[in-house]
């Protein structure tokens, strides 16, 4: 059932009442397809006498009859151009889930192609609508599992996208009769899956409307305050642009440039972002004032981008040319950002007039050309081919929220666009690295990546790849990816499809090869976190693993990380040592507030005044498990709850119950040791990583023996997370032989 109906199946509840045919509206839909034959206007007809029949007796929350939602969603699709038989379907593609009409009907009175595409919107629309229907359901399952089944339902067939496209944007504009919390709901699901996805279907004229309406529903202050900026500086705006319209018309004129220029349609969710992405107020967002200039060709469009340049002074940073390098949904123009006559941004695009019609209907616009067999379209087979490997991906993850991820990460607009040695263009979401980049390539140079280089300089596996970097991957002969690649607080990867694959070649290998491999990636990261003695016996106690052996599998499998394992262990050392304390805790203070010290440490019963330090004899970080003990002459002193001074504490009435604060930030001293074969330049590199993550060290102590060199460095760290990058950055230097935190100073 759409997301902002209700159903209505006996007459009396609504007083007998019968929806009327919606023909004048009807006729607006034919009144956007020209051209119809005789057969096709009378396929779109019947399809709607049909449905109006079925639906006679239903009604929307808003109390309008329901007719009016599929009339809305044909006409819709029919501002795209679709061809009769999506029409058809969009006219039909409630009537099998809310009526008596059968799918068997729907075949035999408007043929295969238009209840194959109702049966694809109807798969969509009856999965559970209540968790209690889904086994074992755990919160956000309905929503991944319905995502997953959209676009396994897609099949083949894009317009079953279009379709439900066209059917959201609907409920998207009639929200306002639903109920606050379904208002958000649909509004968070709108923005987080269907725009993206309009976006990267290039149907930018569906995109801005999802995006604007959601905005609306999930912060209307915001979007309000907007949208009366927008409407307090219209006239002001509007002259501006007849203006600025005028002269740039005119000098077209000048150079015999046939051309149009148009103000551009201001959307409130992307002003907003801007705001958001560049922190500037509303004032200093560049296409508030923007102009759209459509020419007849591609050299016509350069032309013009230098008759602007040279009317007024271009922007530094401001430029995109998506004509040369098309974004990977096809689209193409030039962006450029200026100074006009009146000292103030100007954003202003130029494209084709194809162009432009590409980027308003995307696929849809593409459409008429496979159904008439006119040309191969190659920006139609490549948005068609972008669908079918996401319906694979879908149907290949067993896990919904694995599979919704993988998706989301494929449609988000957040992209950045990097170059082979070949200058290919390679599309990738923000954020990915060279490991993303190998995998993107082909599996084997994943999996056999060593290194990389952008622009012929050597960067880190870690490096976060920018627009226009040129990337060429460094592979060995032999061998796999790194299980330290799957830890997400090392950075190395960053797409869902490089993780995927990752893991792939893991489980492929042998067990007892994965138990080795991840027995030695378990006590790496336990001596890095001082945890060495802990018994390996009551690890299992702080994971869902029956066995030591199964952590140790499913890490070298790379289901789980050795670093997750490690803080879980440190979860359970830390619950268990509060509840020792609790049991042998005699007396408390009894100052009834709580204080925060200048270390960031939450003290039960500790005033504003009272003096904390941190213990030196085992340097608690930020998010090690802490206790303080109230000293006779020096206030309070905060240790880690393994510390042996506390474990061997003869007086437990002097601990007190310290957390560490999340209202402060502080600088925590930590003595790291690091073993390594000397070498020339090696202190310069382990410092380069240290000073990459900000980090200072207030201490350098070296020694050799022959050619082993010894660093005892104290380094000023946020917290445990920081410090564990670091160390295992350190760790991948081929010189490295151990590096550790030791617990004092």
């Amino acid at each position: 059932m759409c997301a902002s109906t209700v159903v209505v199946a006996n007459q009396d509840i609504n007083n007998g009442r019968k929806a009327e045919p919606d023909m004048e509206r009807l006729n607006g839909v034919f009144s956007m397809l020209p051209g119809l034959t005789l057969m096709e206007h009378s396929l779109i007809e019947q399809a709607y006498v049909v449905a109006a029949k079925a639906h006679e007796t239903q009604f929307r929350d808003s109390g309008k009859p329901y007719i009016t939602h599929p009339v809305a969603v044909a006409e819709i699709l029919a501002e795209l151009n679709m061809d009769p038989p999506t029409i058809a379907a969009a006219l039909l593609h409630d009537v099998v889930e809310d009526t008596e009409v059968s799918l068997e009907d729907i075949e035999r009175q408007f043929g295969r192609d238009v209840a194959l595409l109702v049966n694809g919107v109807t798969k969509i629309k009856q999965l559970p609508t209540e968790m209690g229907e889904m086994r074992q359901a755990k919160k956000g399952d309905l929503q991944a599992e319905y995502l997953r089944q959209m676009f396994m339902a897609m099949g083949n067939d894009v317009r079953v996208i279009l379709v439900k496209l066209a059917d959201r944007l609907d409920n998207m504009r009639t929200l306002g009769s639903l109920s606050r919390d379904r208002q958000i709901r649909n509004a968070r699901e709108t923005l987080d899956i269907f725009a993206p996805l309009a976006n990267r279907l290039g149907i930018g004229k569906i995109k801005w409307q999802l995006e604007d309406l959601s905005f609306r529903y999930l912060e209307p202050e915001r979007y309000k305050e907007l949208a009366e900026l927008l409407a307090s500086k219209r006239h002001e705006r509007e002259e501006d642009i007849k203006y600025v319209i005028l002269r740039l018309e005119e000098a077209l004129r000048k150079y015999g440039i046939e051309g149009e220029v148009r103000g551009r349609p201001k959307h409130i969710y992307s002003i907003y972002r801007k705001m958001k992405r560049k922190e500037v107020d509303f004032e200093h967002v560049f296409d508030v004032r923007a102009l759209r200039v459509m020419v007849p060709d591609v050299p016509t469009c350069y032309q013009v981008l230098g008759i602007v340049h040279q009317l007024w002074r271009p922007i530094h940073g401001e430029f995109d040319d998506y004509i040369a390098a098309p974004k990977e949904n096809g689209y193409q123009s030039l962006h450029t950002a200026v100074i006009a006559d009146d000292n103030r941004a100007l954003e202003v695009q130029i494209r084709t007039h194809d162009m432009h019609q590409d980027a308003e209907y995307g696929i849809a616009a593409h459409w008429k050309y496979k159904e008439k067999g006119q040309r191969f379209d190659a920006a139609y087979e490549k948005r068609i081919n972008y669908m079918r490997r996401i319906a694979e991906q879908a149907q290949e993850e067993d896990d919904p929220h694995s599979a919704i991820q993988a998706v989301k990460e494929d449609i988000t607009d957040e992209r950045i666009y990097v170059f082979t040695p070949k200058n290919d263009i390679i599309d990738l979401p923000a954020g990915s690295t060279p490991i993303d980049f190998a995998y993107h390539i082909h599996t084997d140079i994943g999996n056999r990546c060593r290194g990389a280089r952008i622009g012929g300089r050597q960067v880190g596996l870690d490096y976060r790849l920018q627009t226009g970097d040129r990337v060429e991957i460094i592979t060995a002969n032999r061998g796999g990816p790194s299980l330290d690649w799957l830890n997400e607080d090392l950075g190395y990867v960053k797409t869902h499809r490089a993780r995927q694959k990752i893991r792939q070649w893991f489980r492929k290998q042998d067990r007892e090869k994965n138990i080795a491999n991840g027995r030695e990636a378990l006590e790496r990261e336990l001596k890095r976190m001082g945890l060495e003695e802990y018994p390996r016996s009551e690890i299992p106690n702080a994971t869902n693993f029956p066995t030591y052996e199964h952590i140790l599998a499913a890490i070298g499998f790379g289901d789980i990380t050795a670093s997750s394992v490690v803080a879980k262990v440190l979860e359970l050392e830390r619950r268990e040592q509060e509840a020792k304390r609790d049991e042998f805790m005699l007396s408390k203070p009894t100052v009834p507030e709580n204080g925060t010290s200048d270390f960031g440490v939450d003290v039960d019963g500790l005033g504003s005044g009272g003096l904390v330090r941190l213990a030196s004899c085992c340097s608690p970080l930020r998010g090690d498990p802490i206790i303080g003990f109230i000293t006779r002459t020096s206030g309070i002193t905060i240790h880690r709850t393994d510390c042996k001074n506390i474990l061997n504490t003869t007086e437990p009435e002097r601990l007190i119950v310290a957390r560490w604060s999340r209202a402060k930030e502080h600088i925590y001293s930590a003595r790291v040791e690091i073993r390594a074969h000397d070498r020339e330049g090696l202190m310069r590199d382990i410092g380069a990583v240290i000073a990459a993550e900000g980090i200072n060290m207030t201490n350098v102590n070296i020694s050799t023996d022959k050619t082993l060199a010894i660093f005892s460095l104290v380094m000023e760290v946020a917290d445990k997370s920081q410090l564990l990058r670091v160390v295992t950055k350190i760790d991948q230097f081929p010189d490295v032989i151990e590096v550790r935190r030791l617990s004092n100073l």
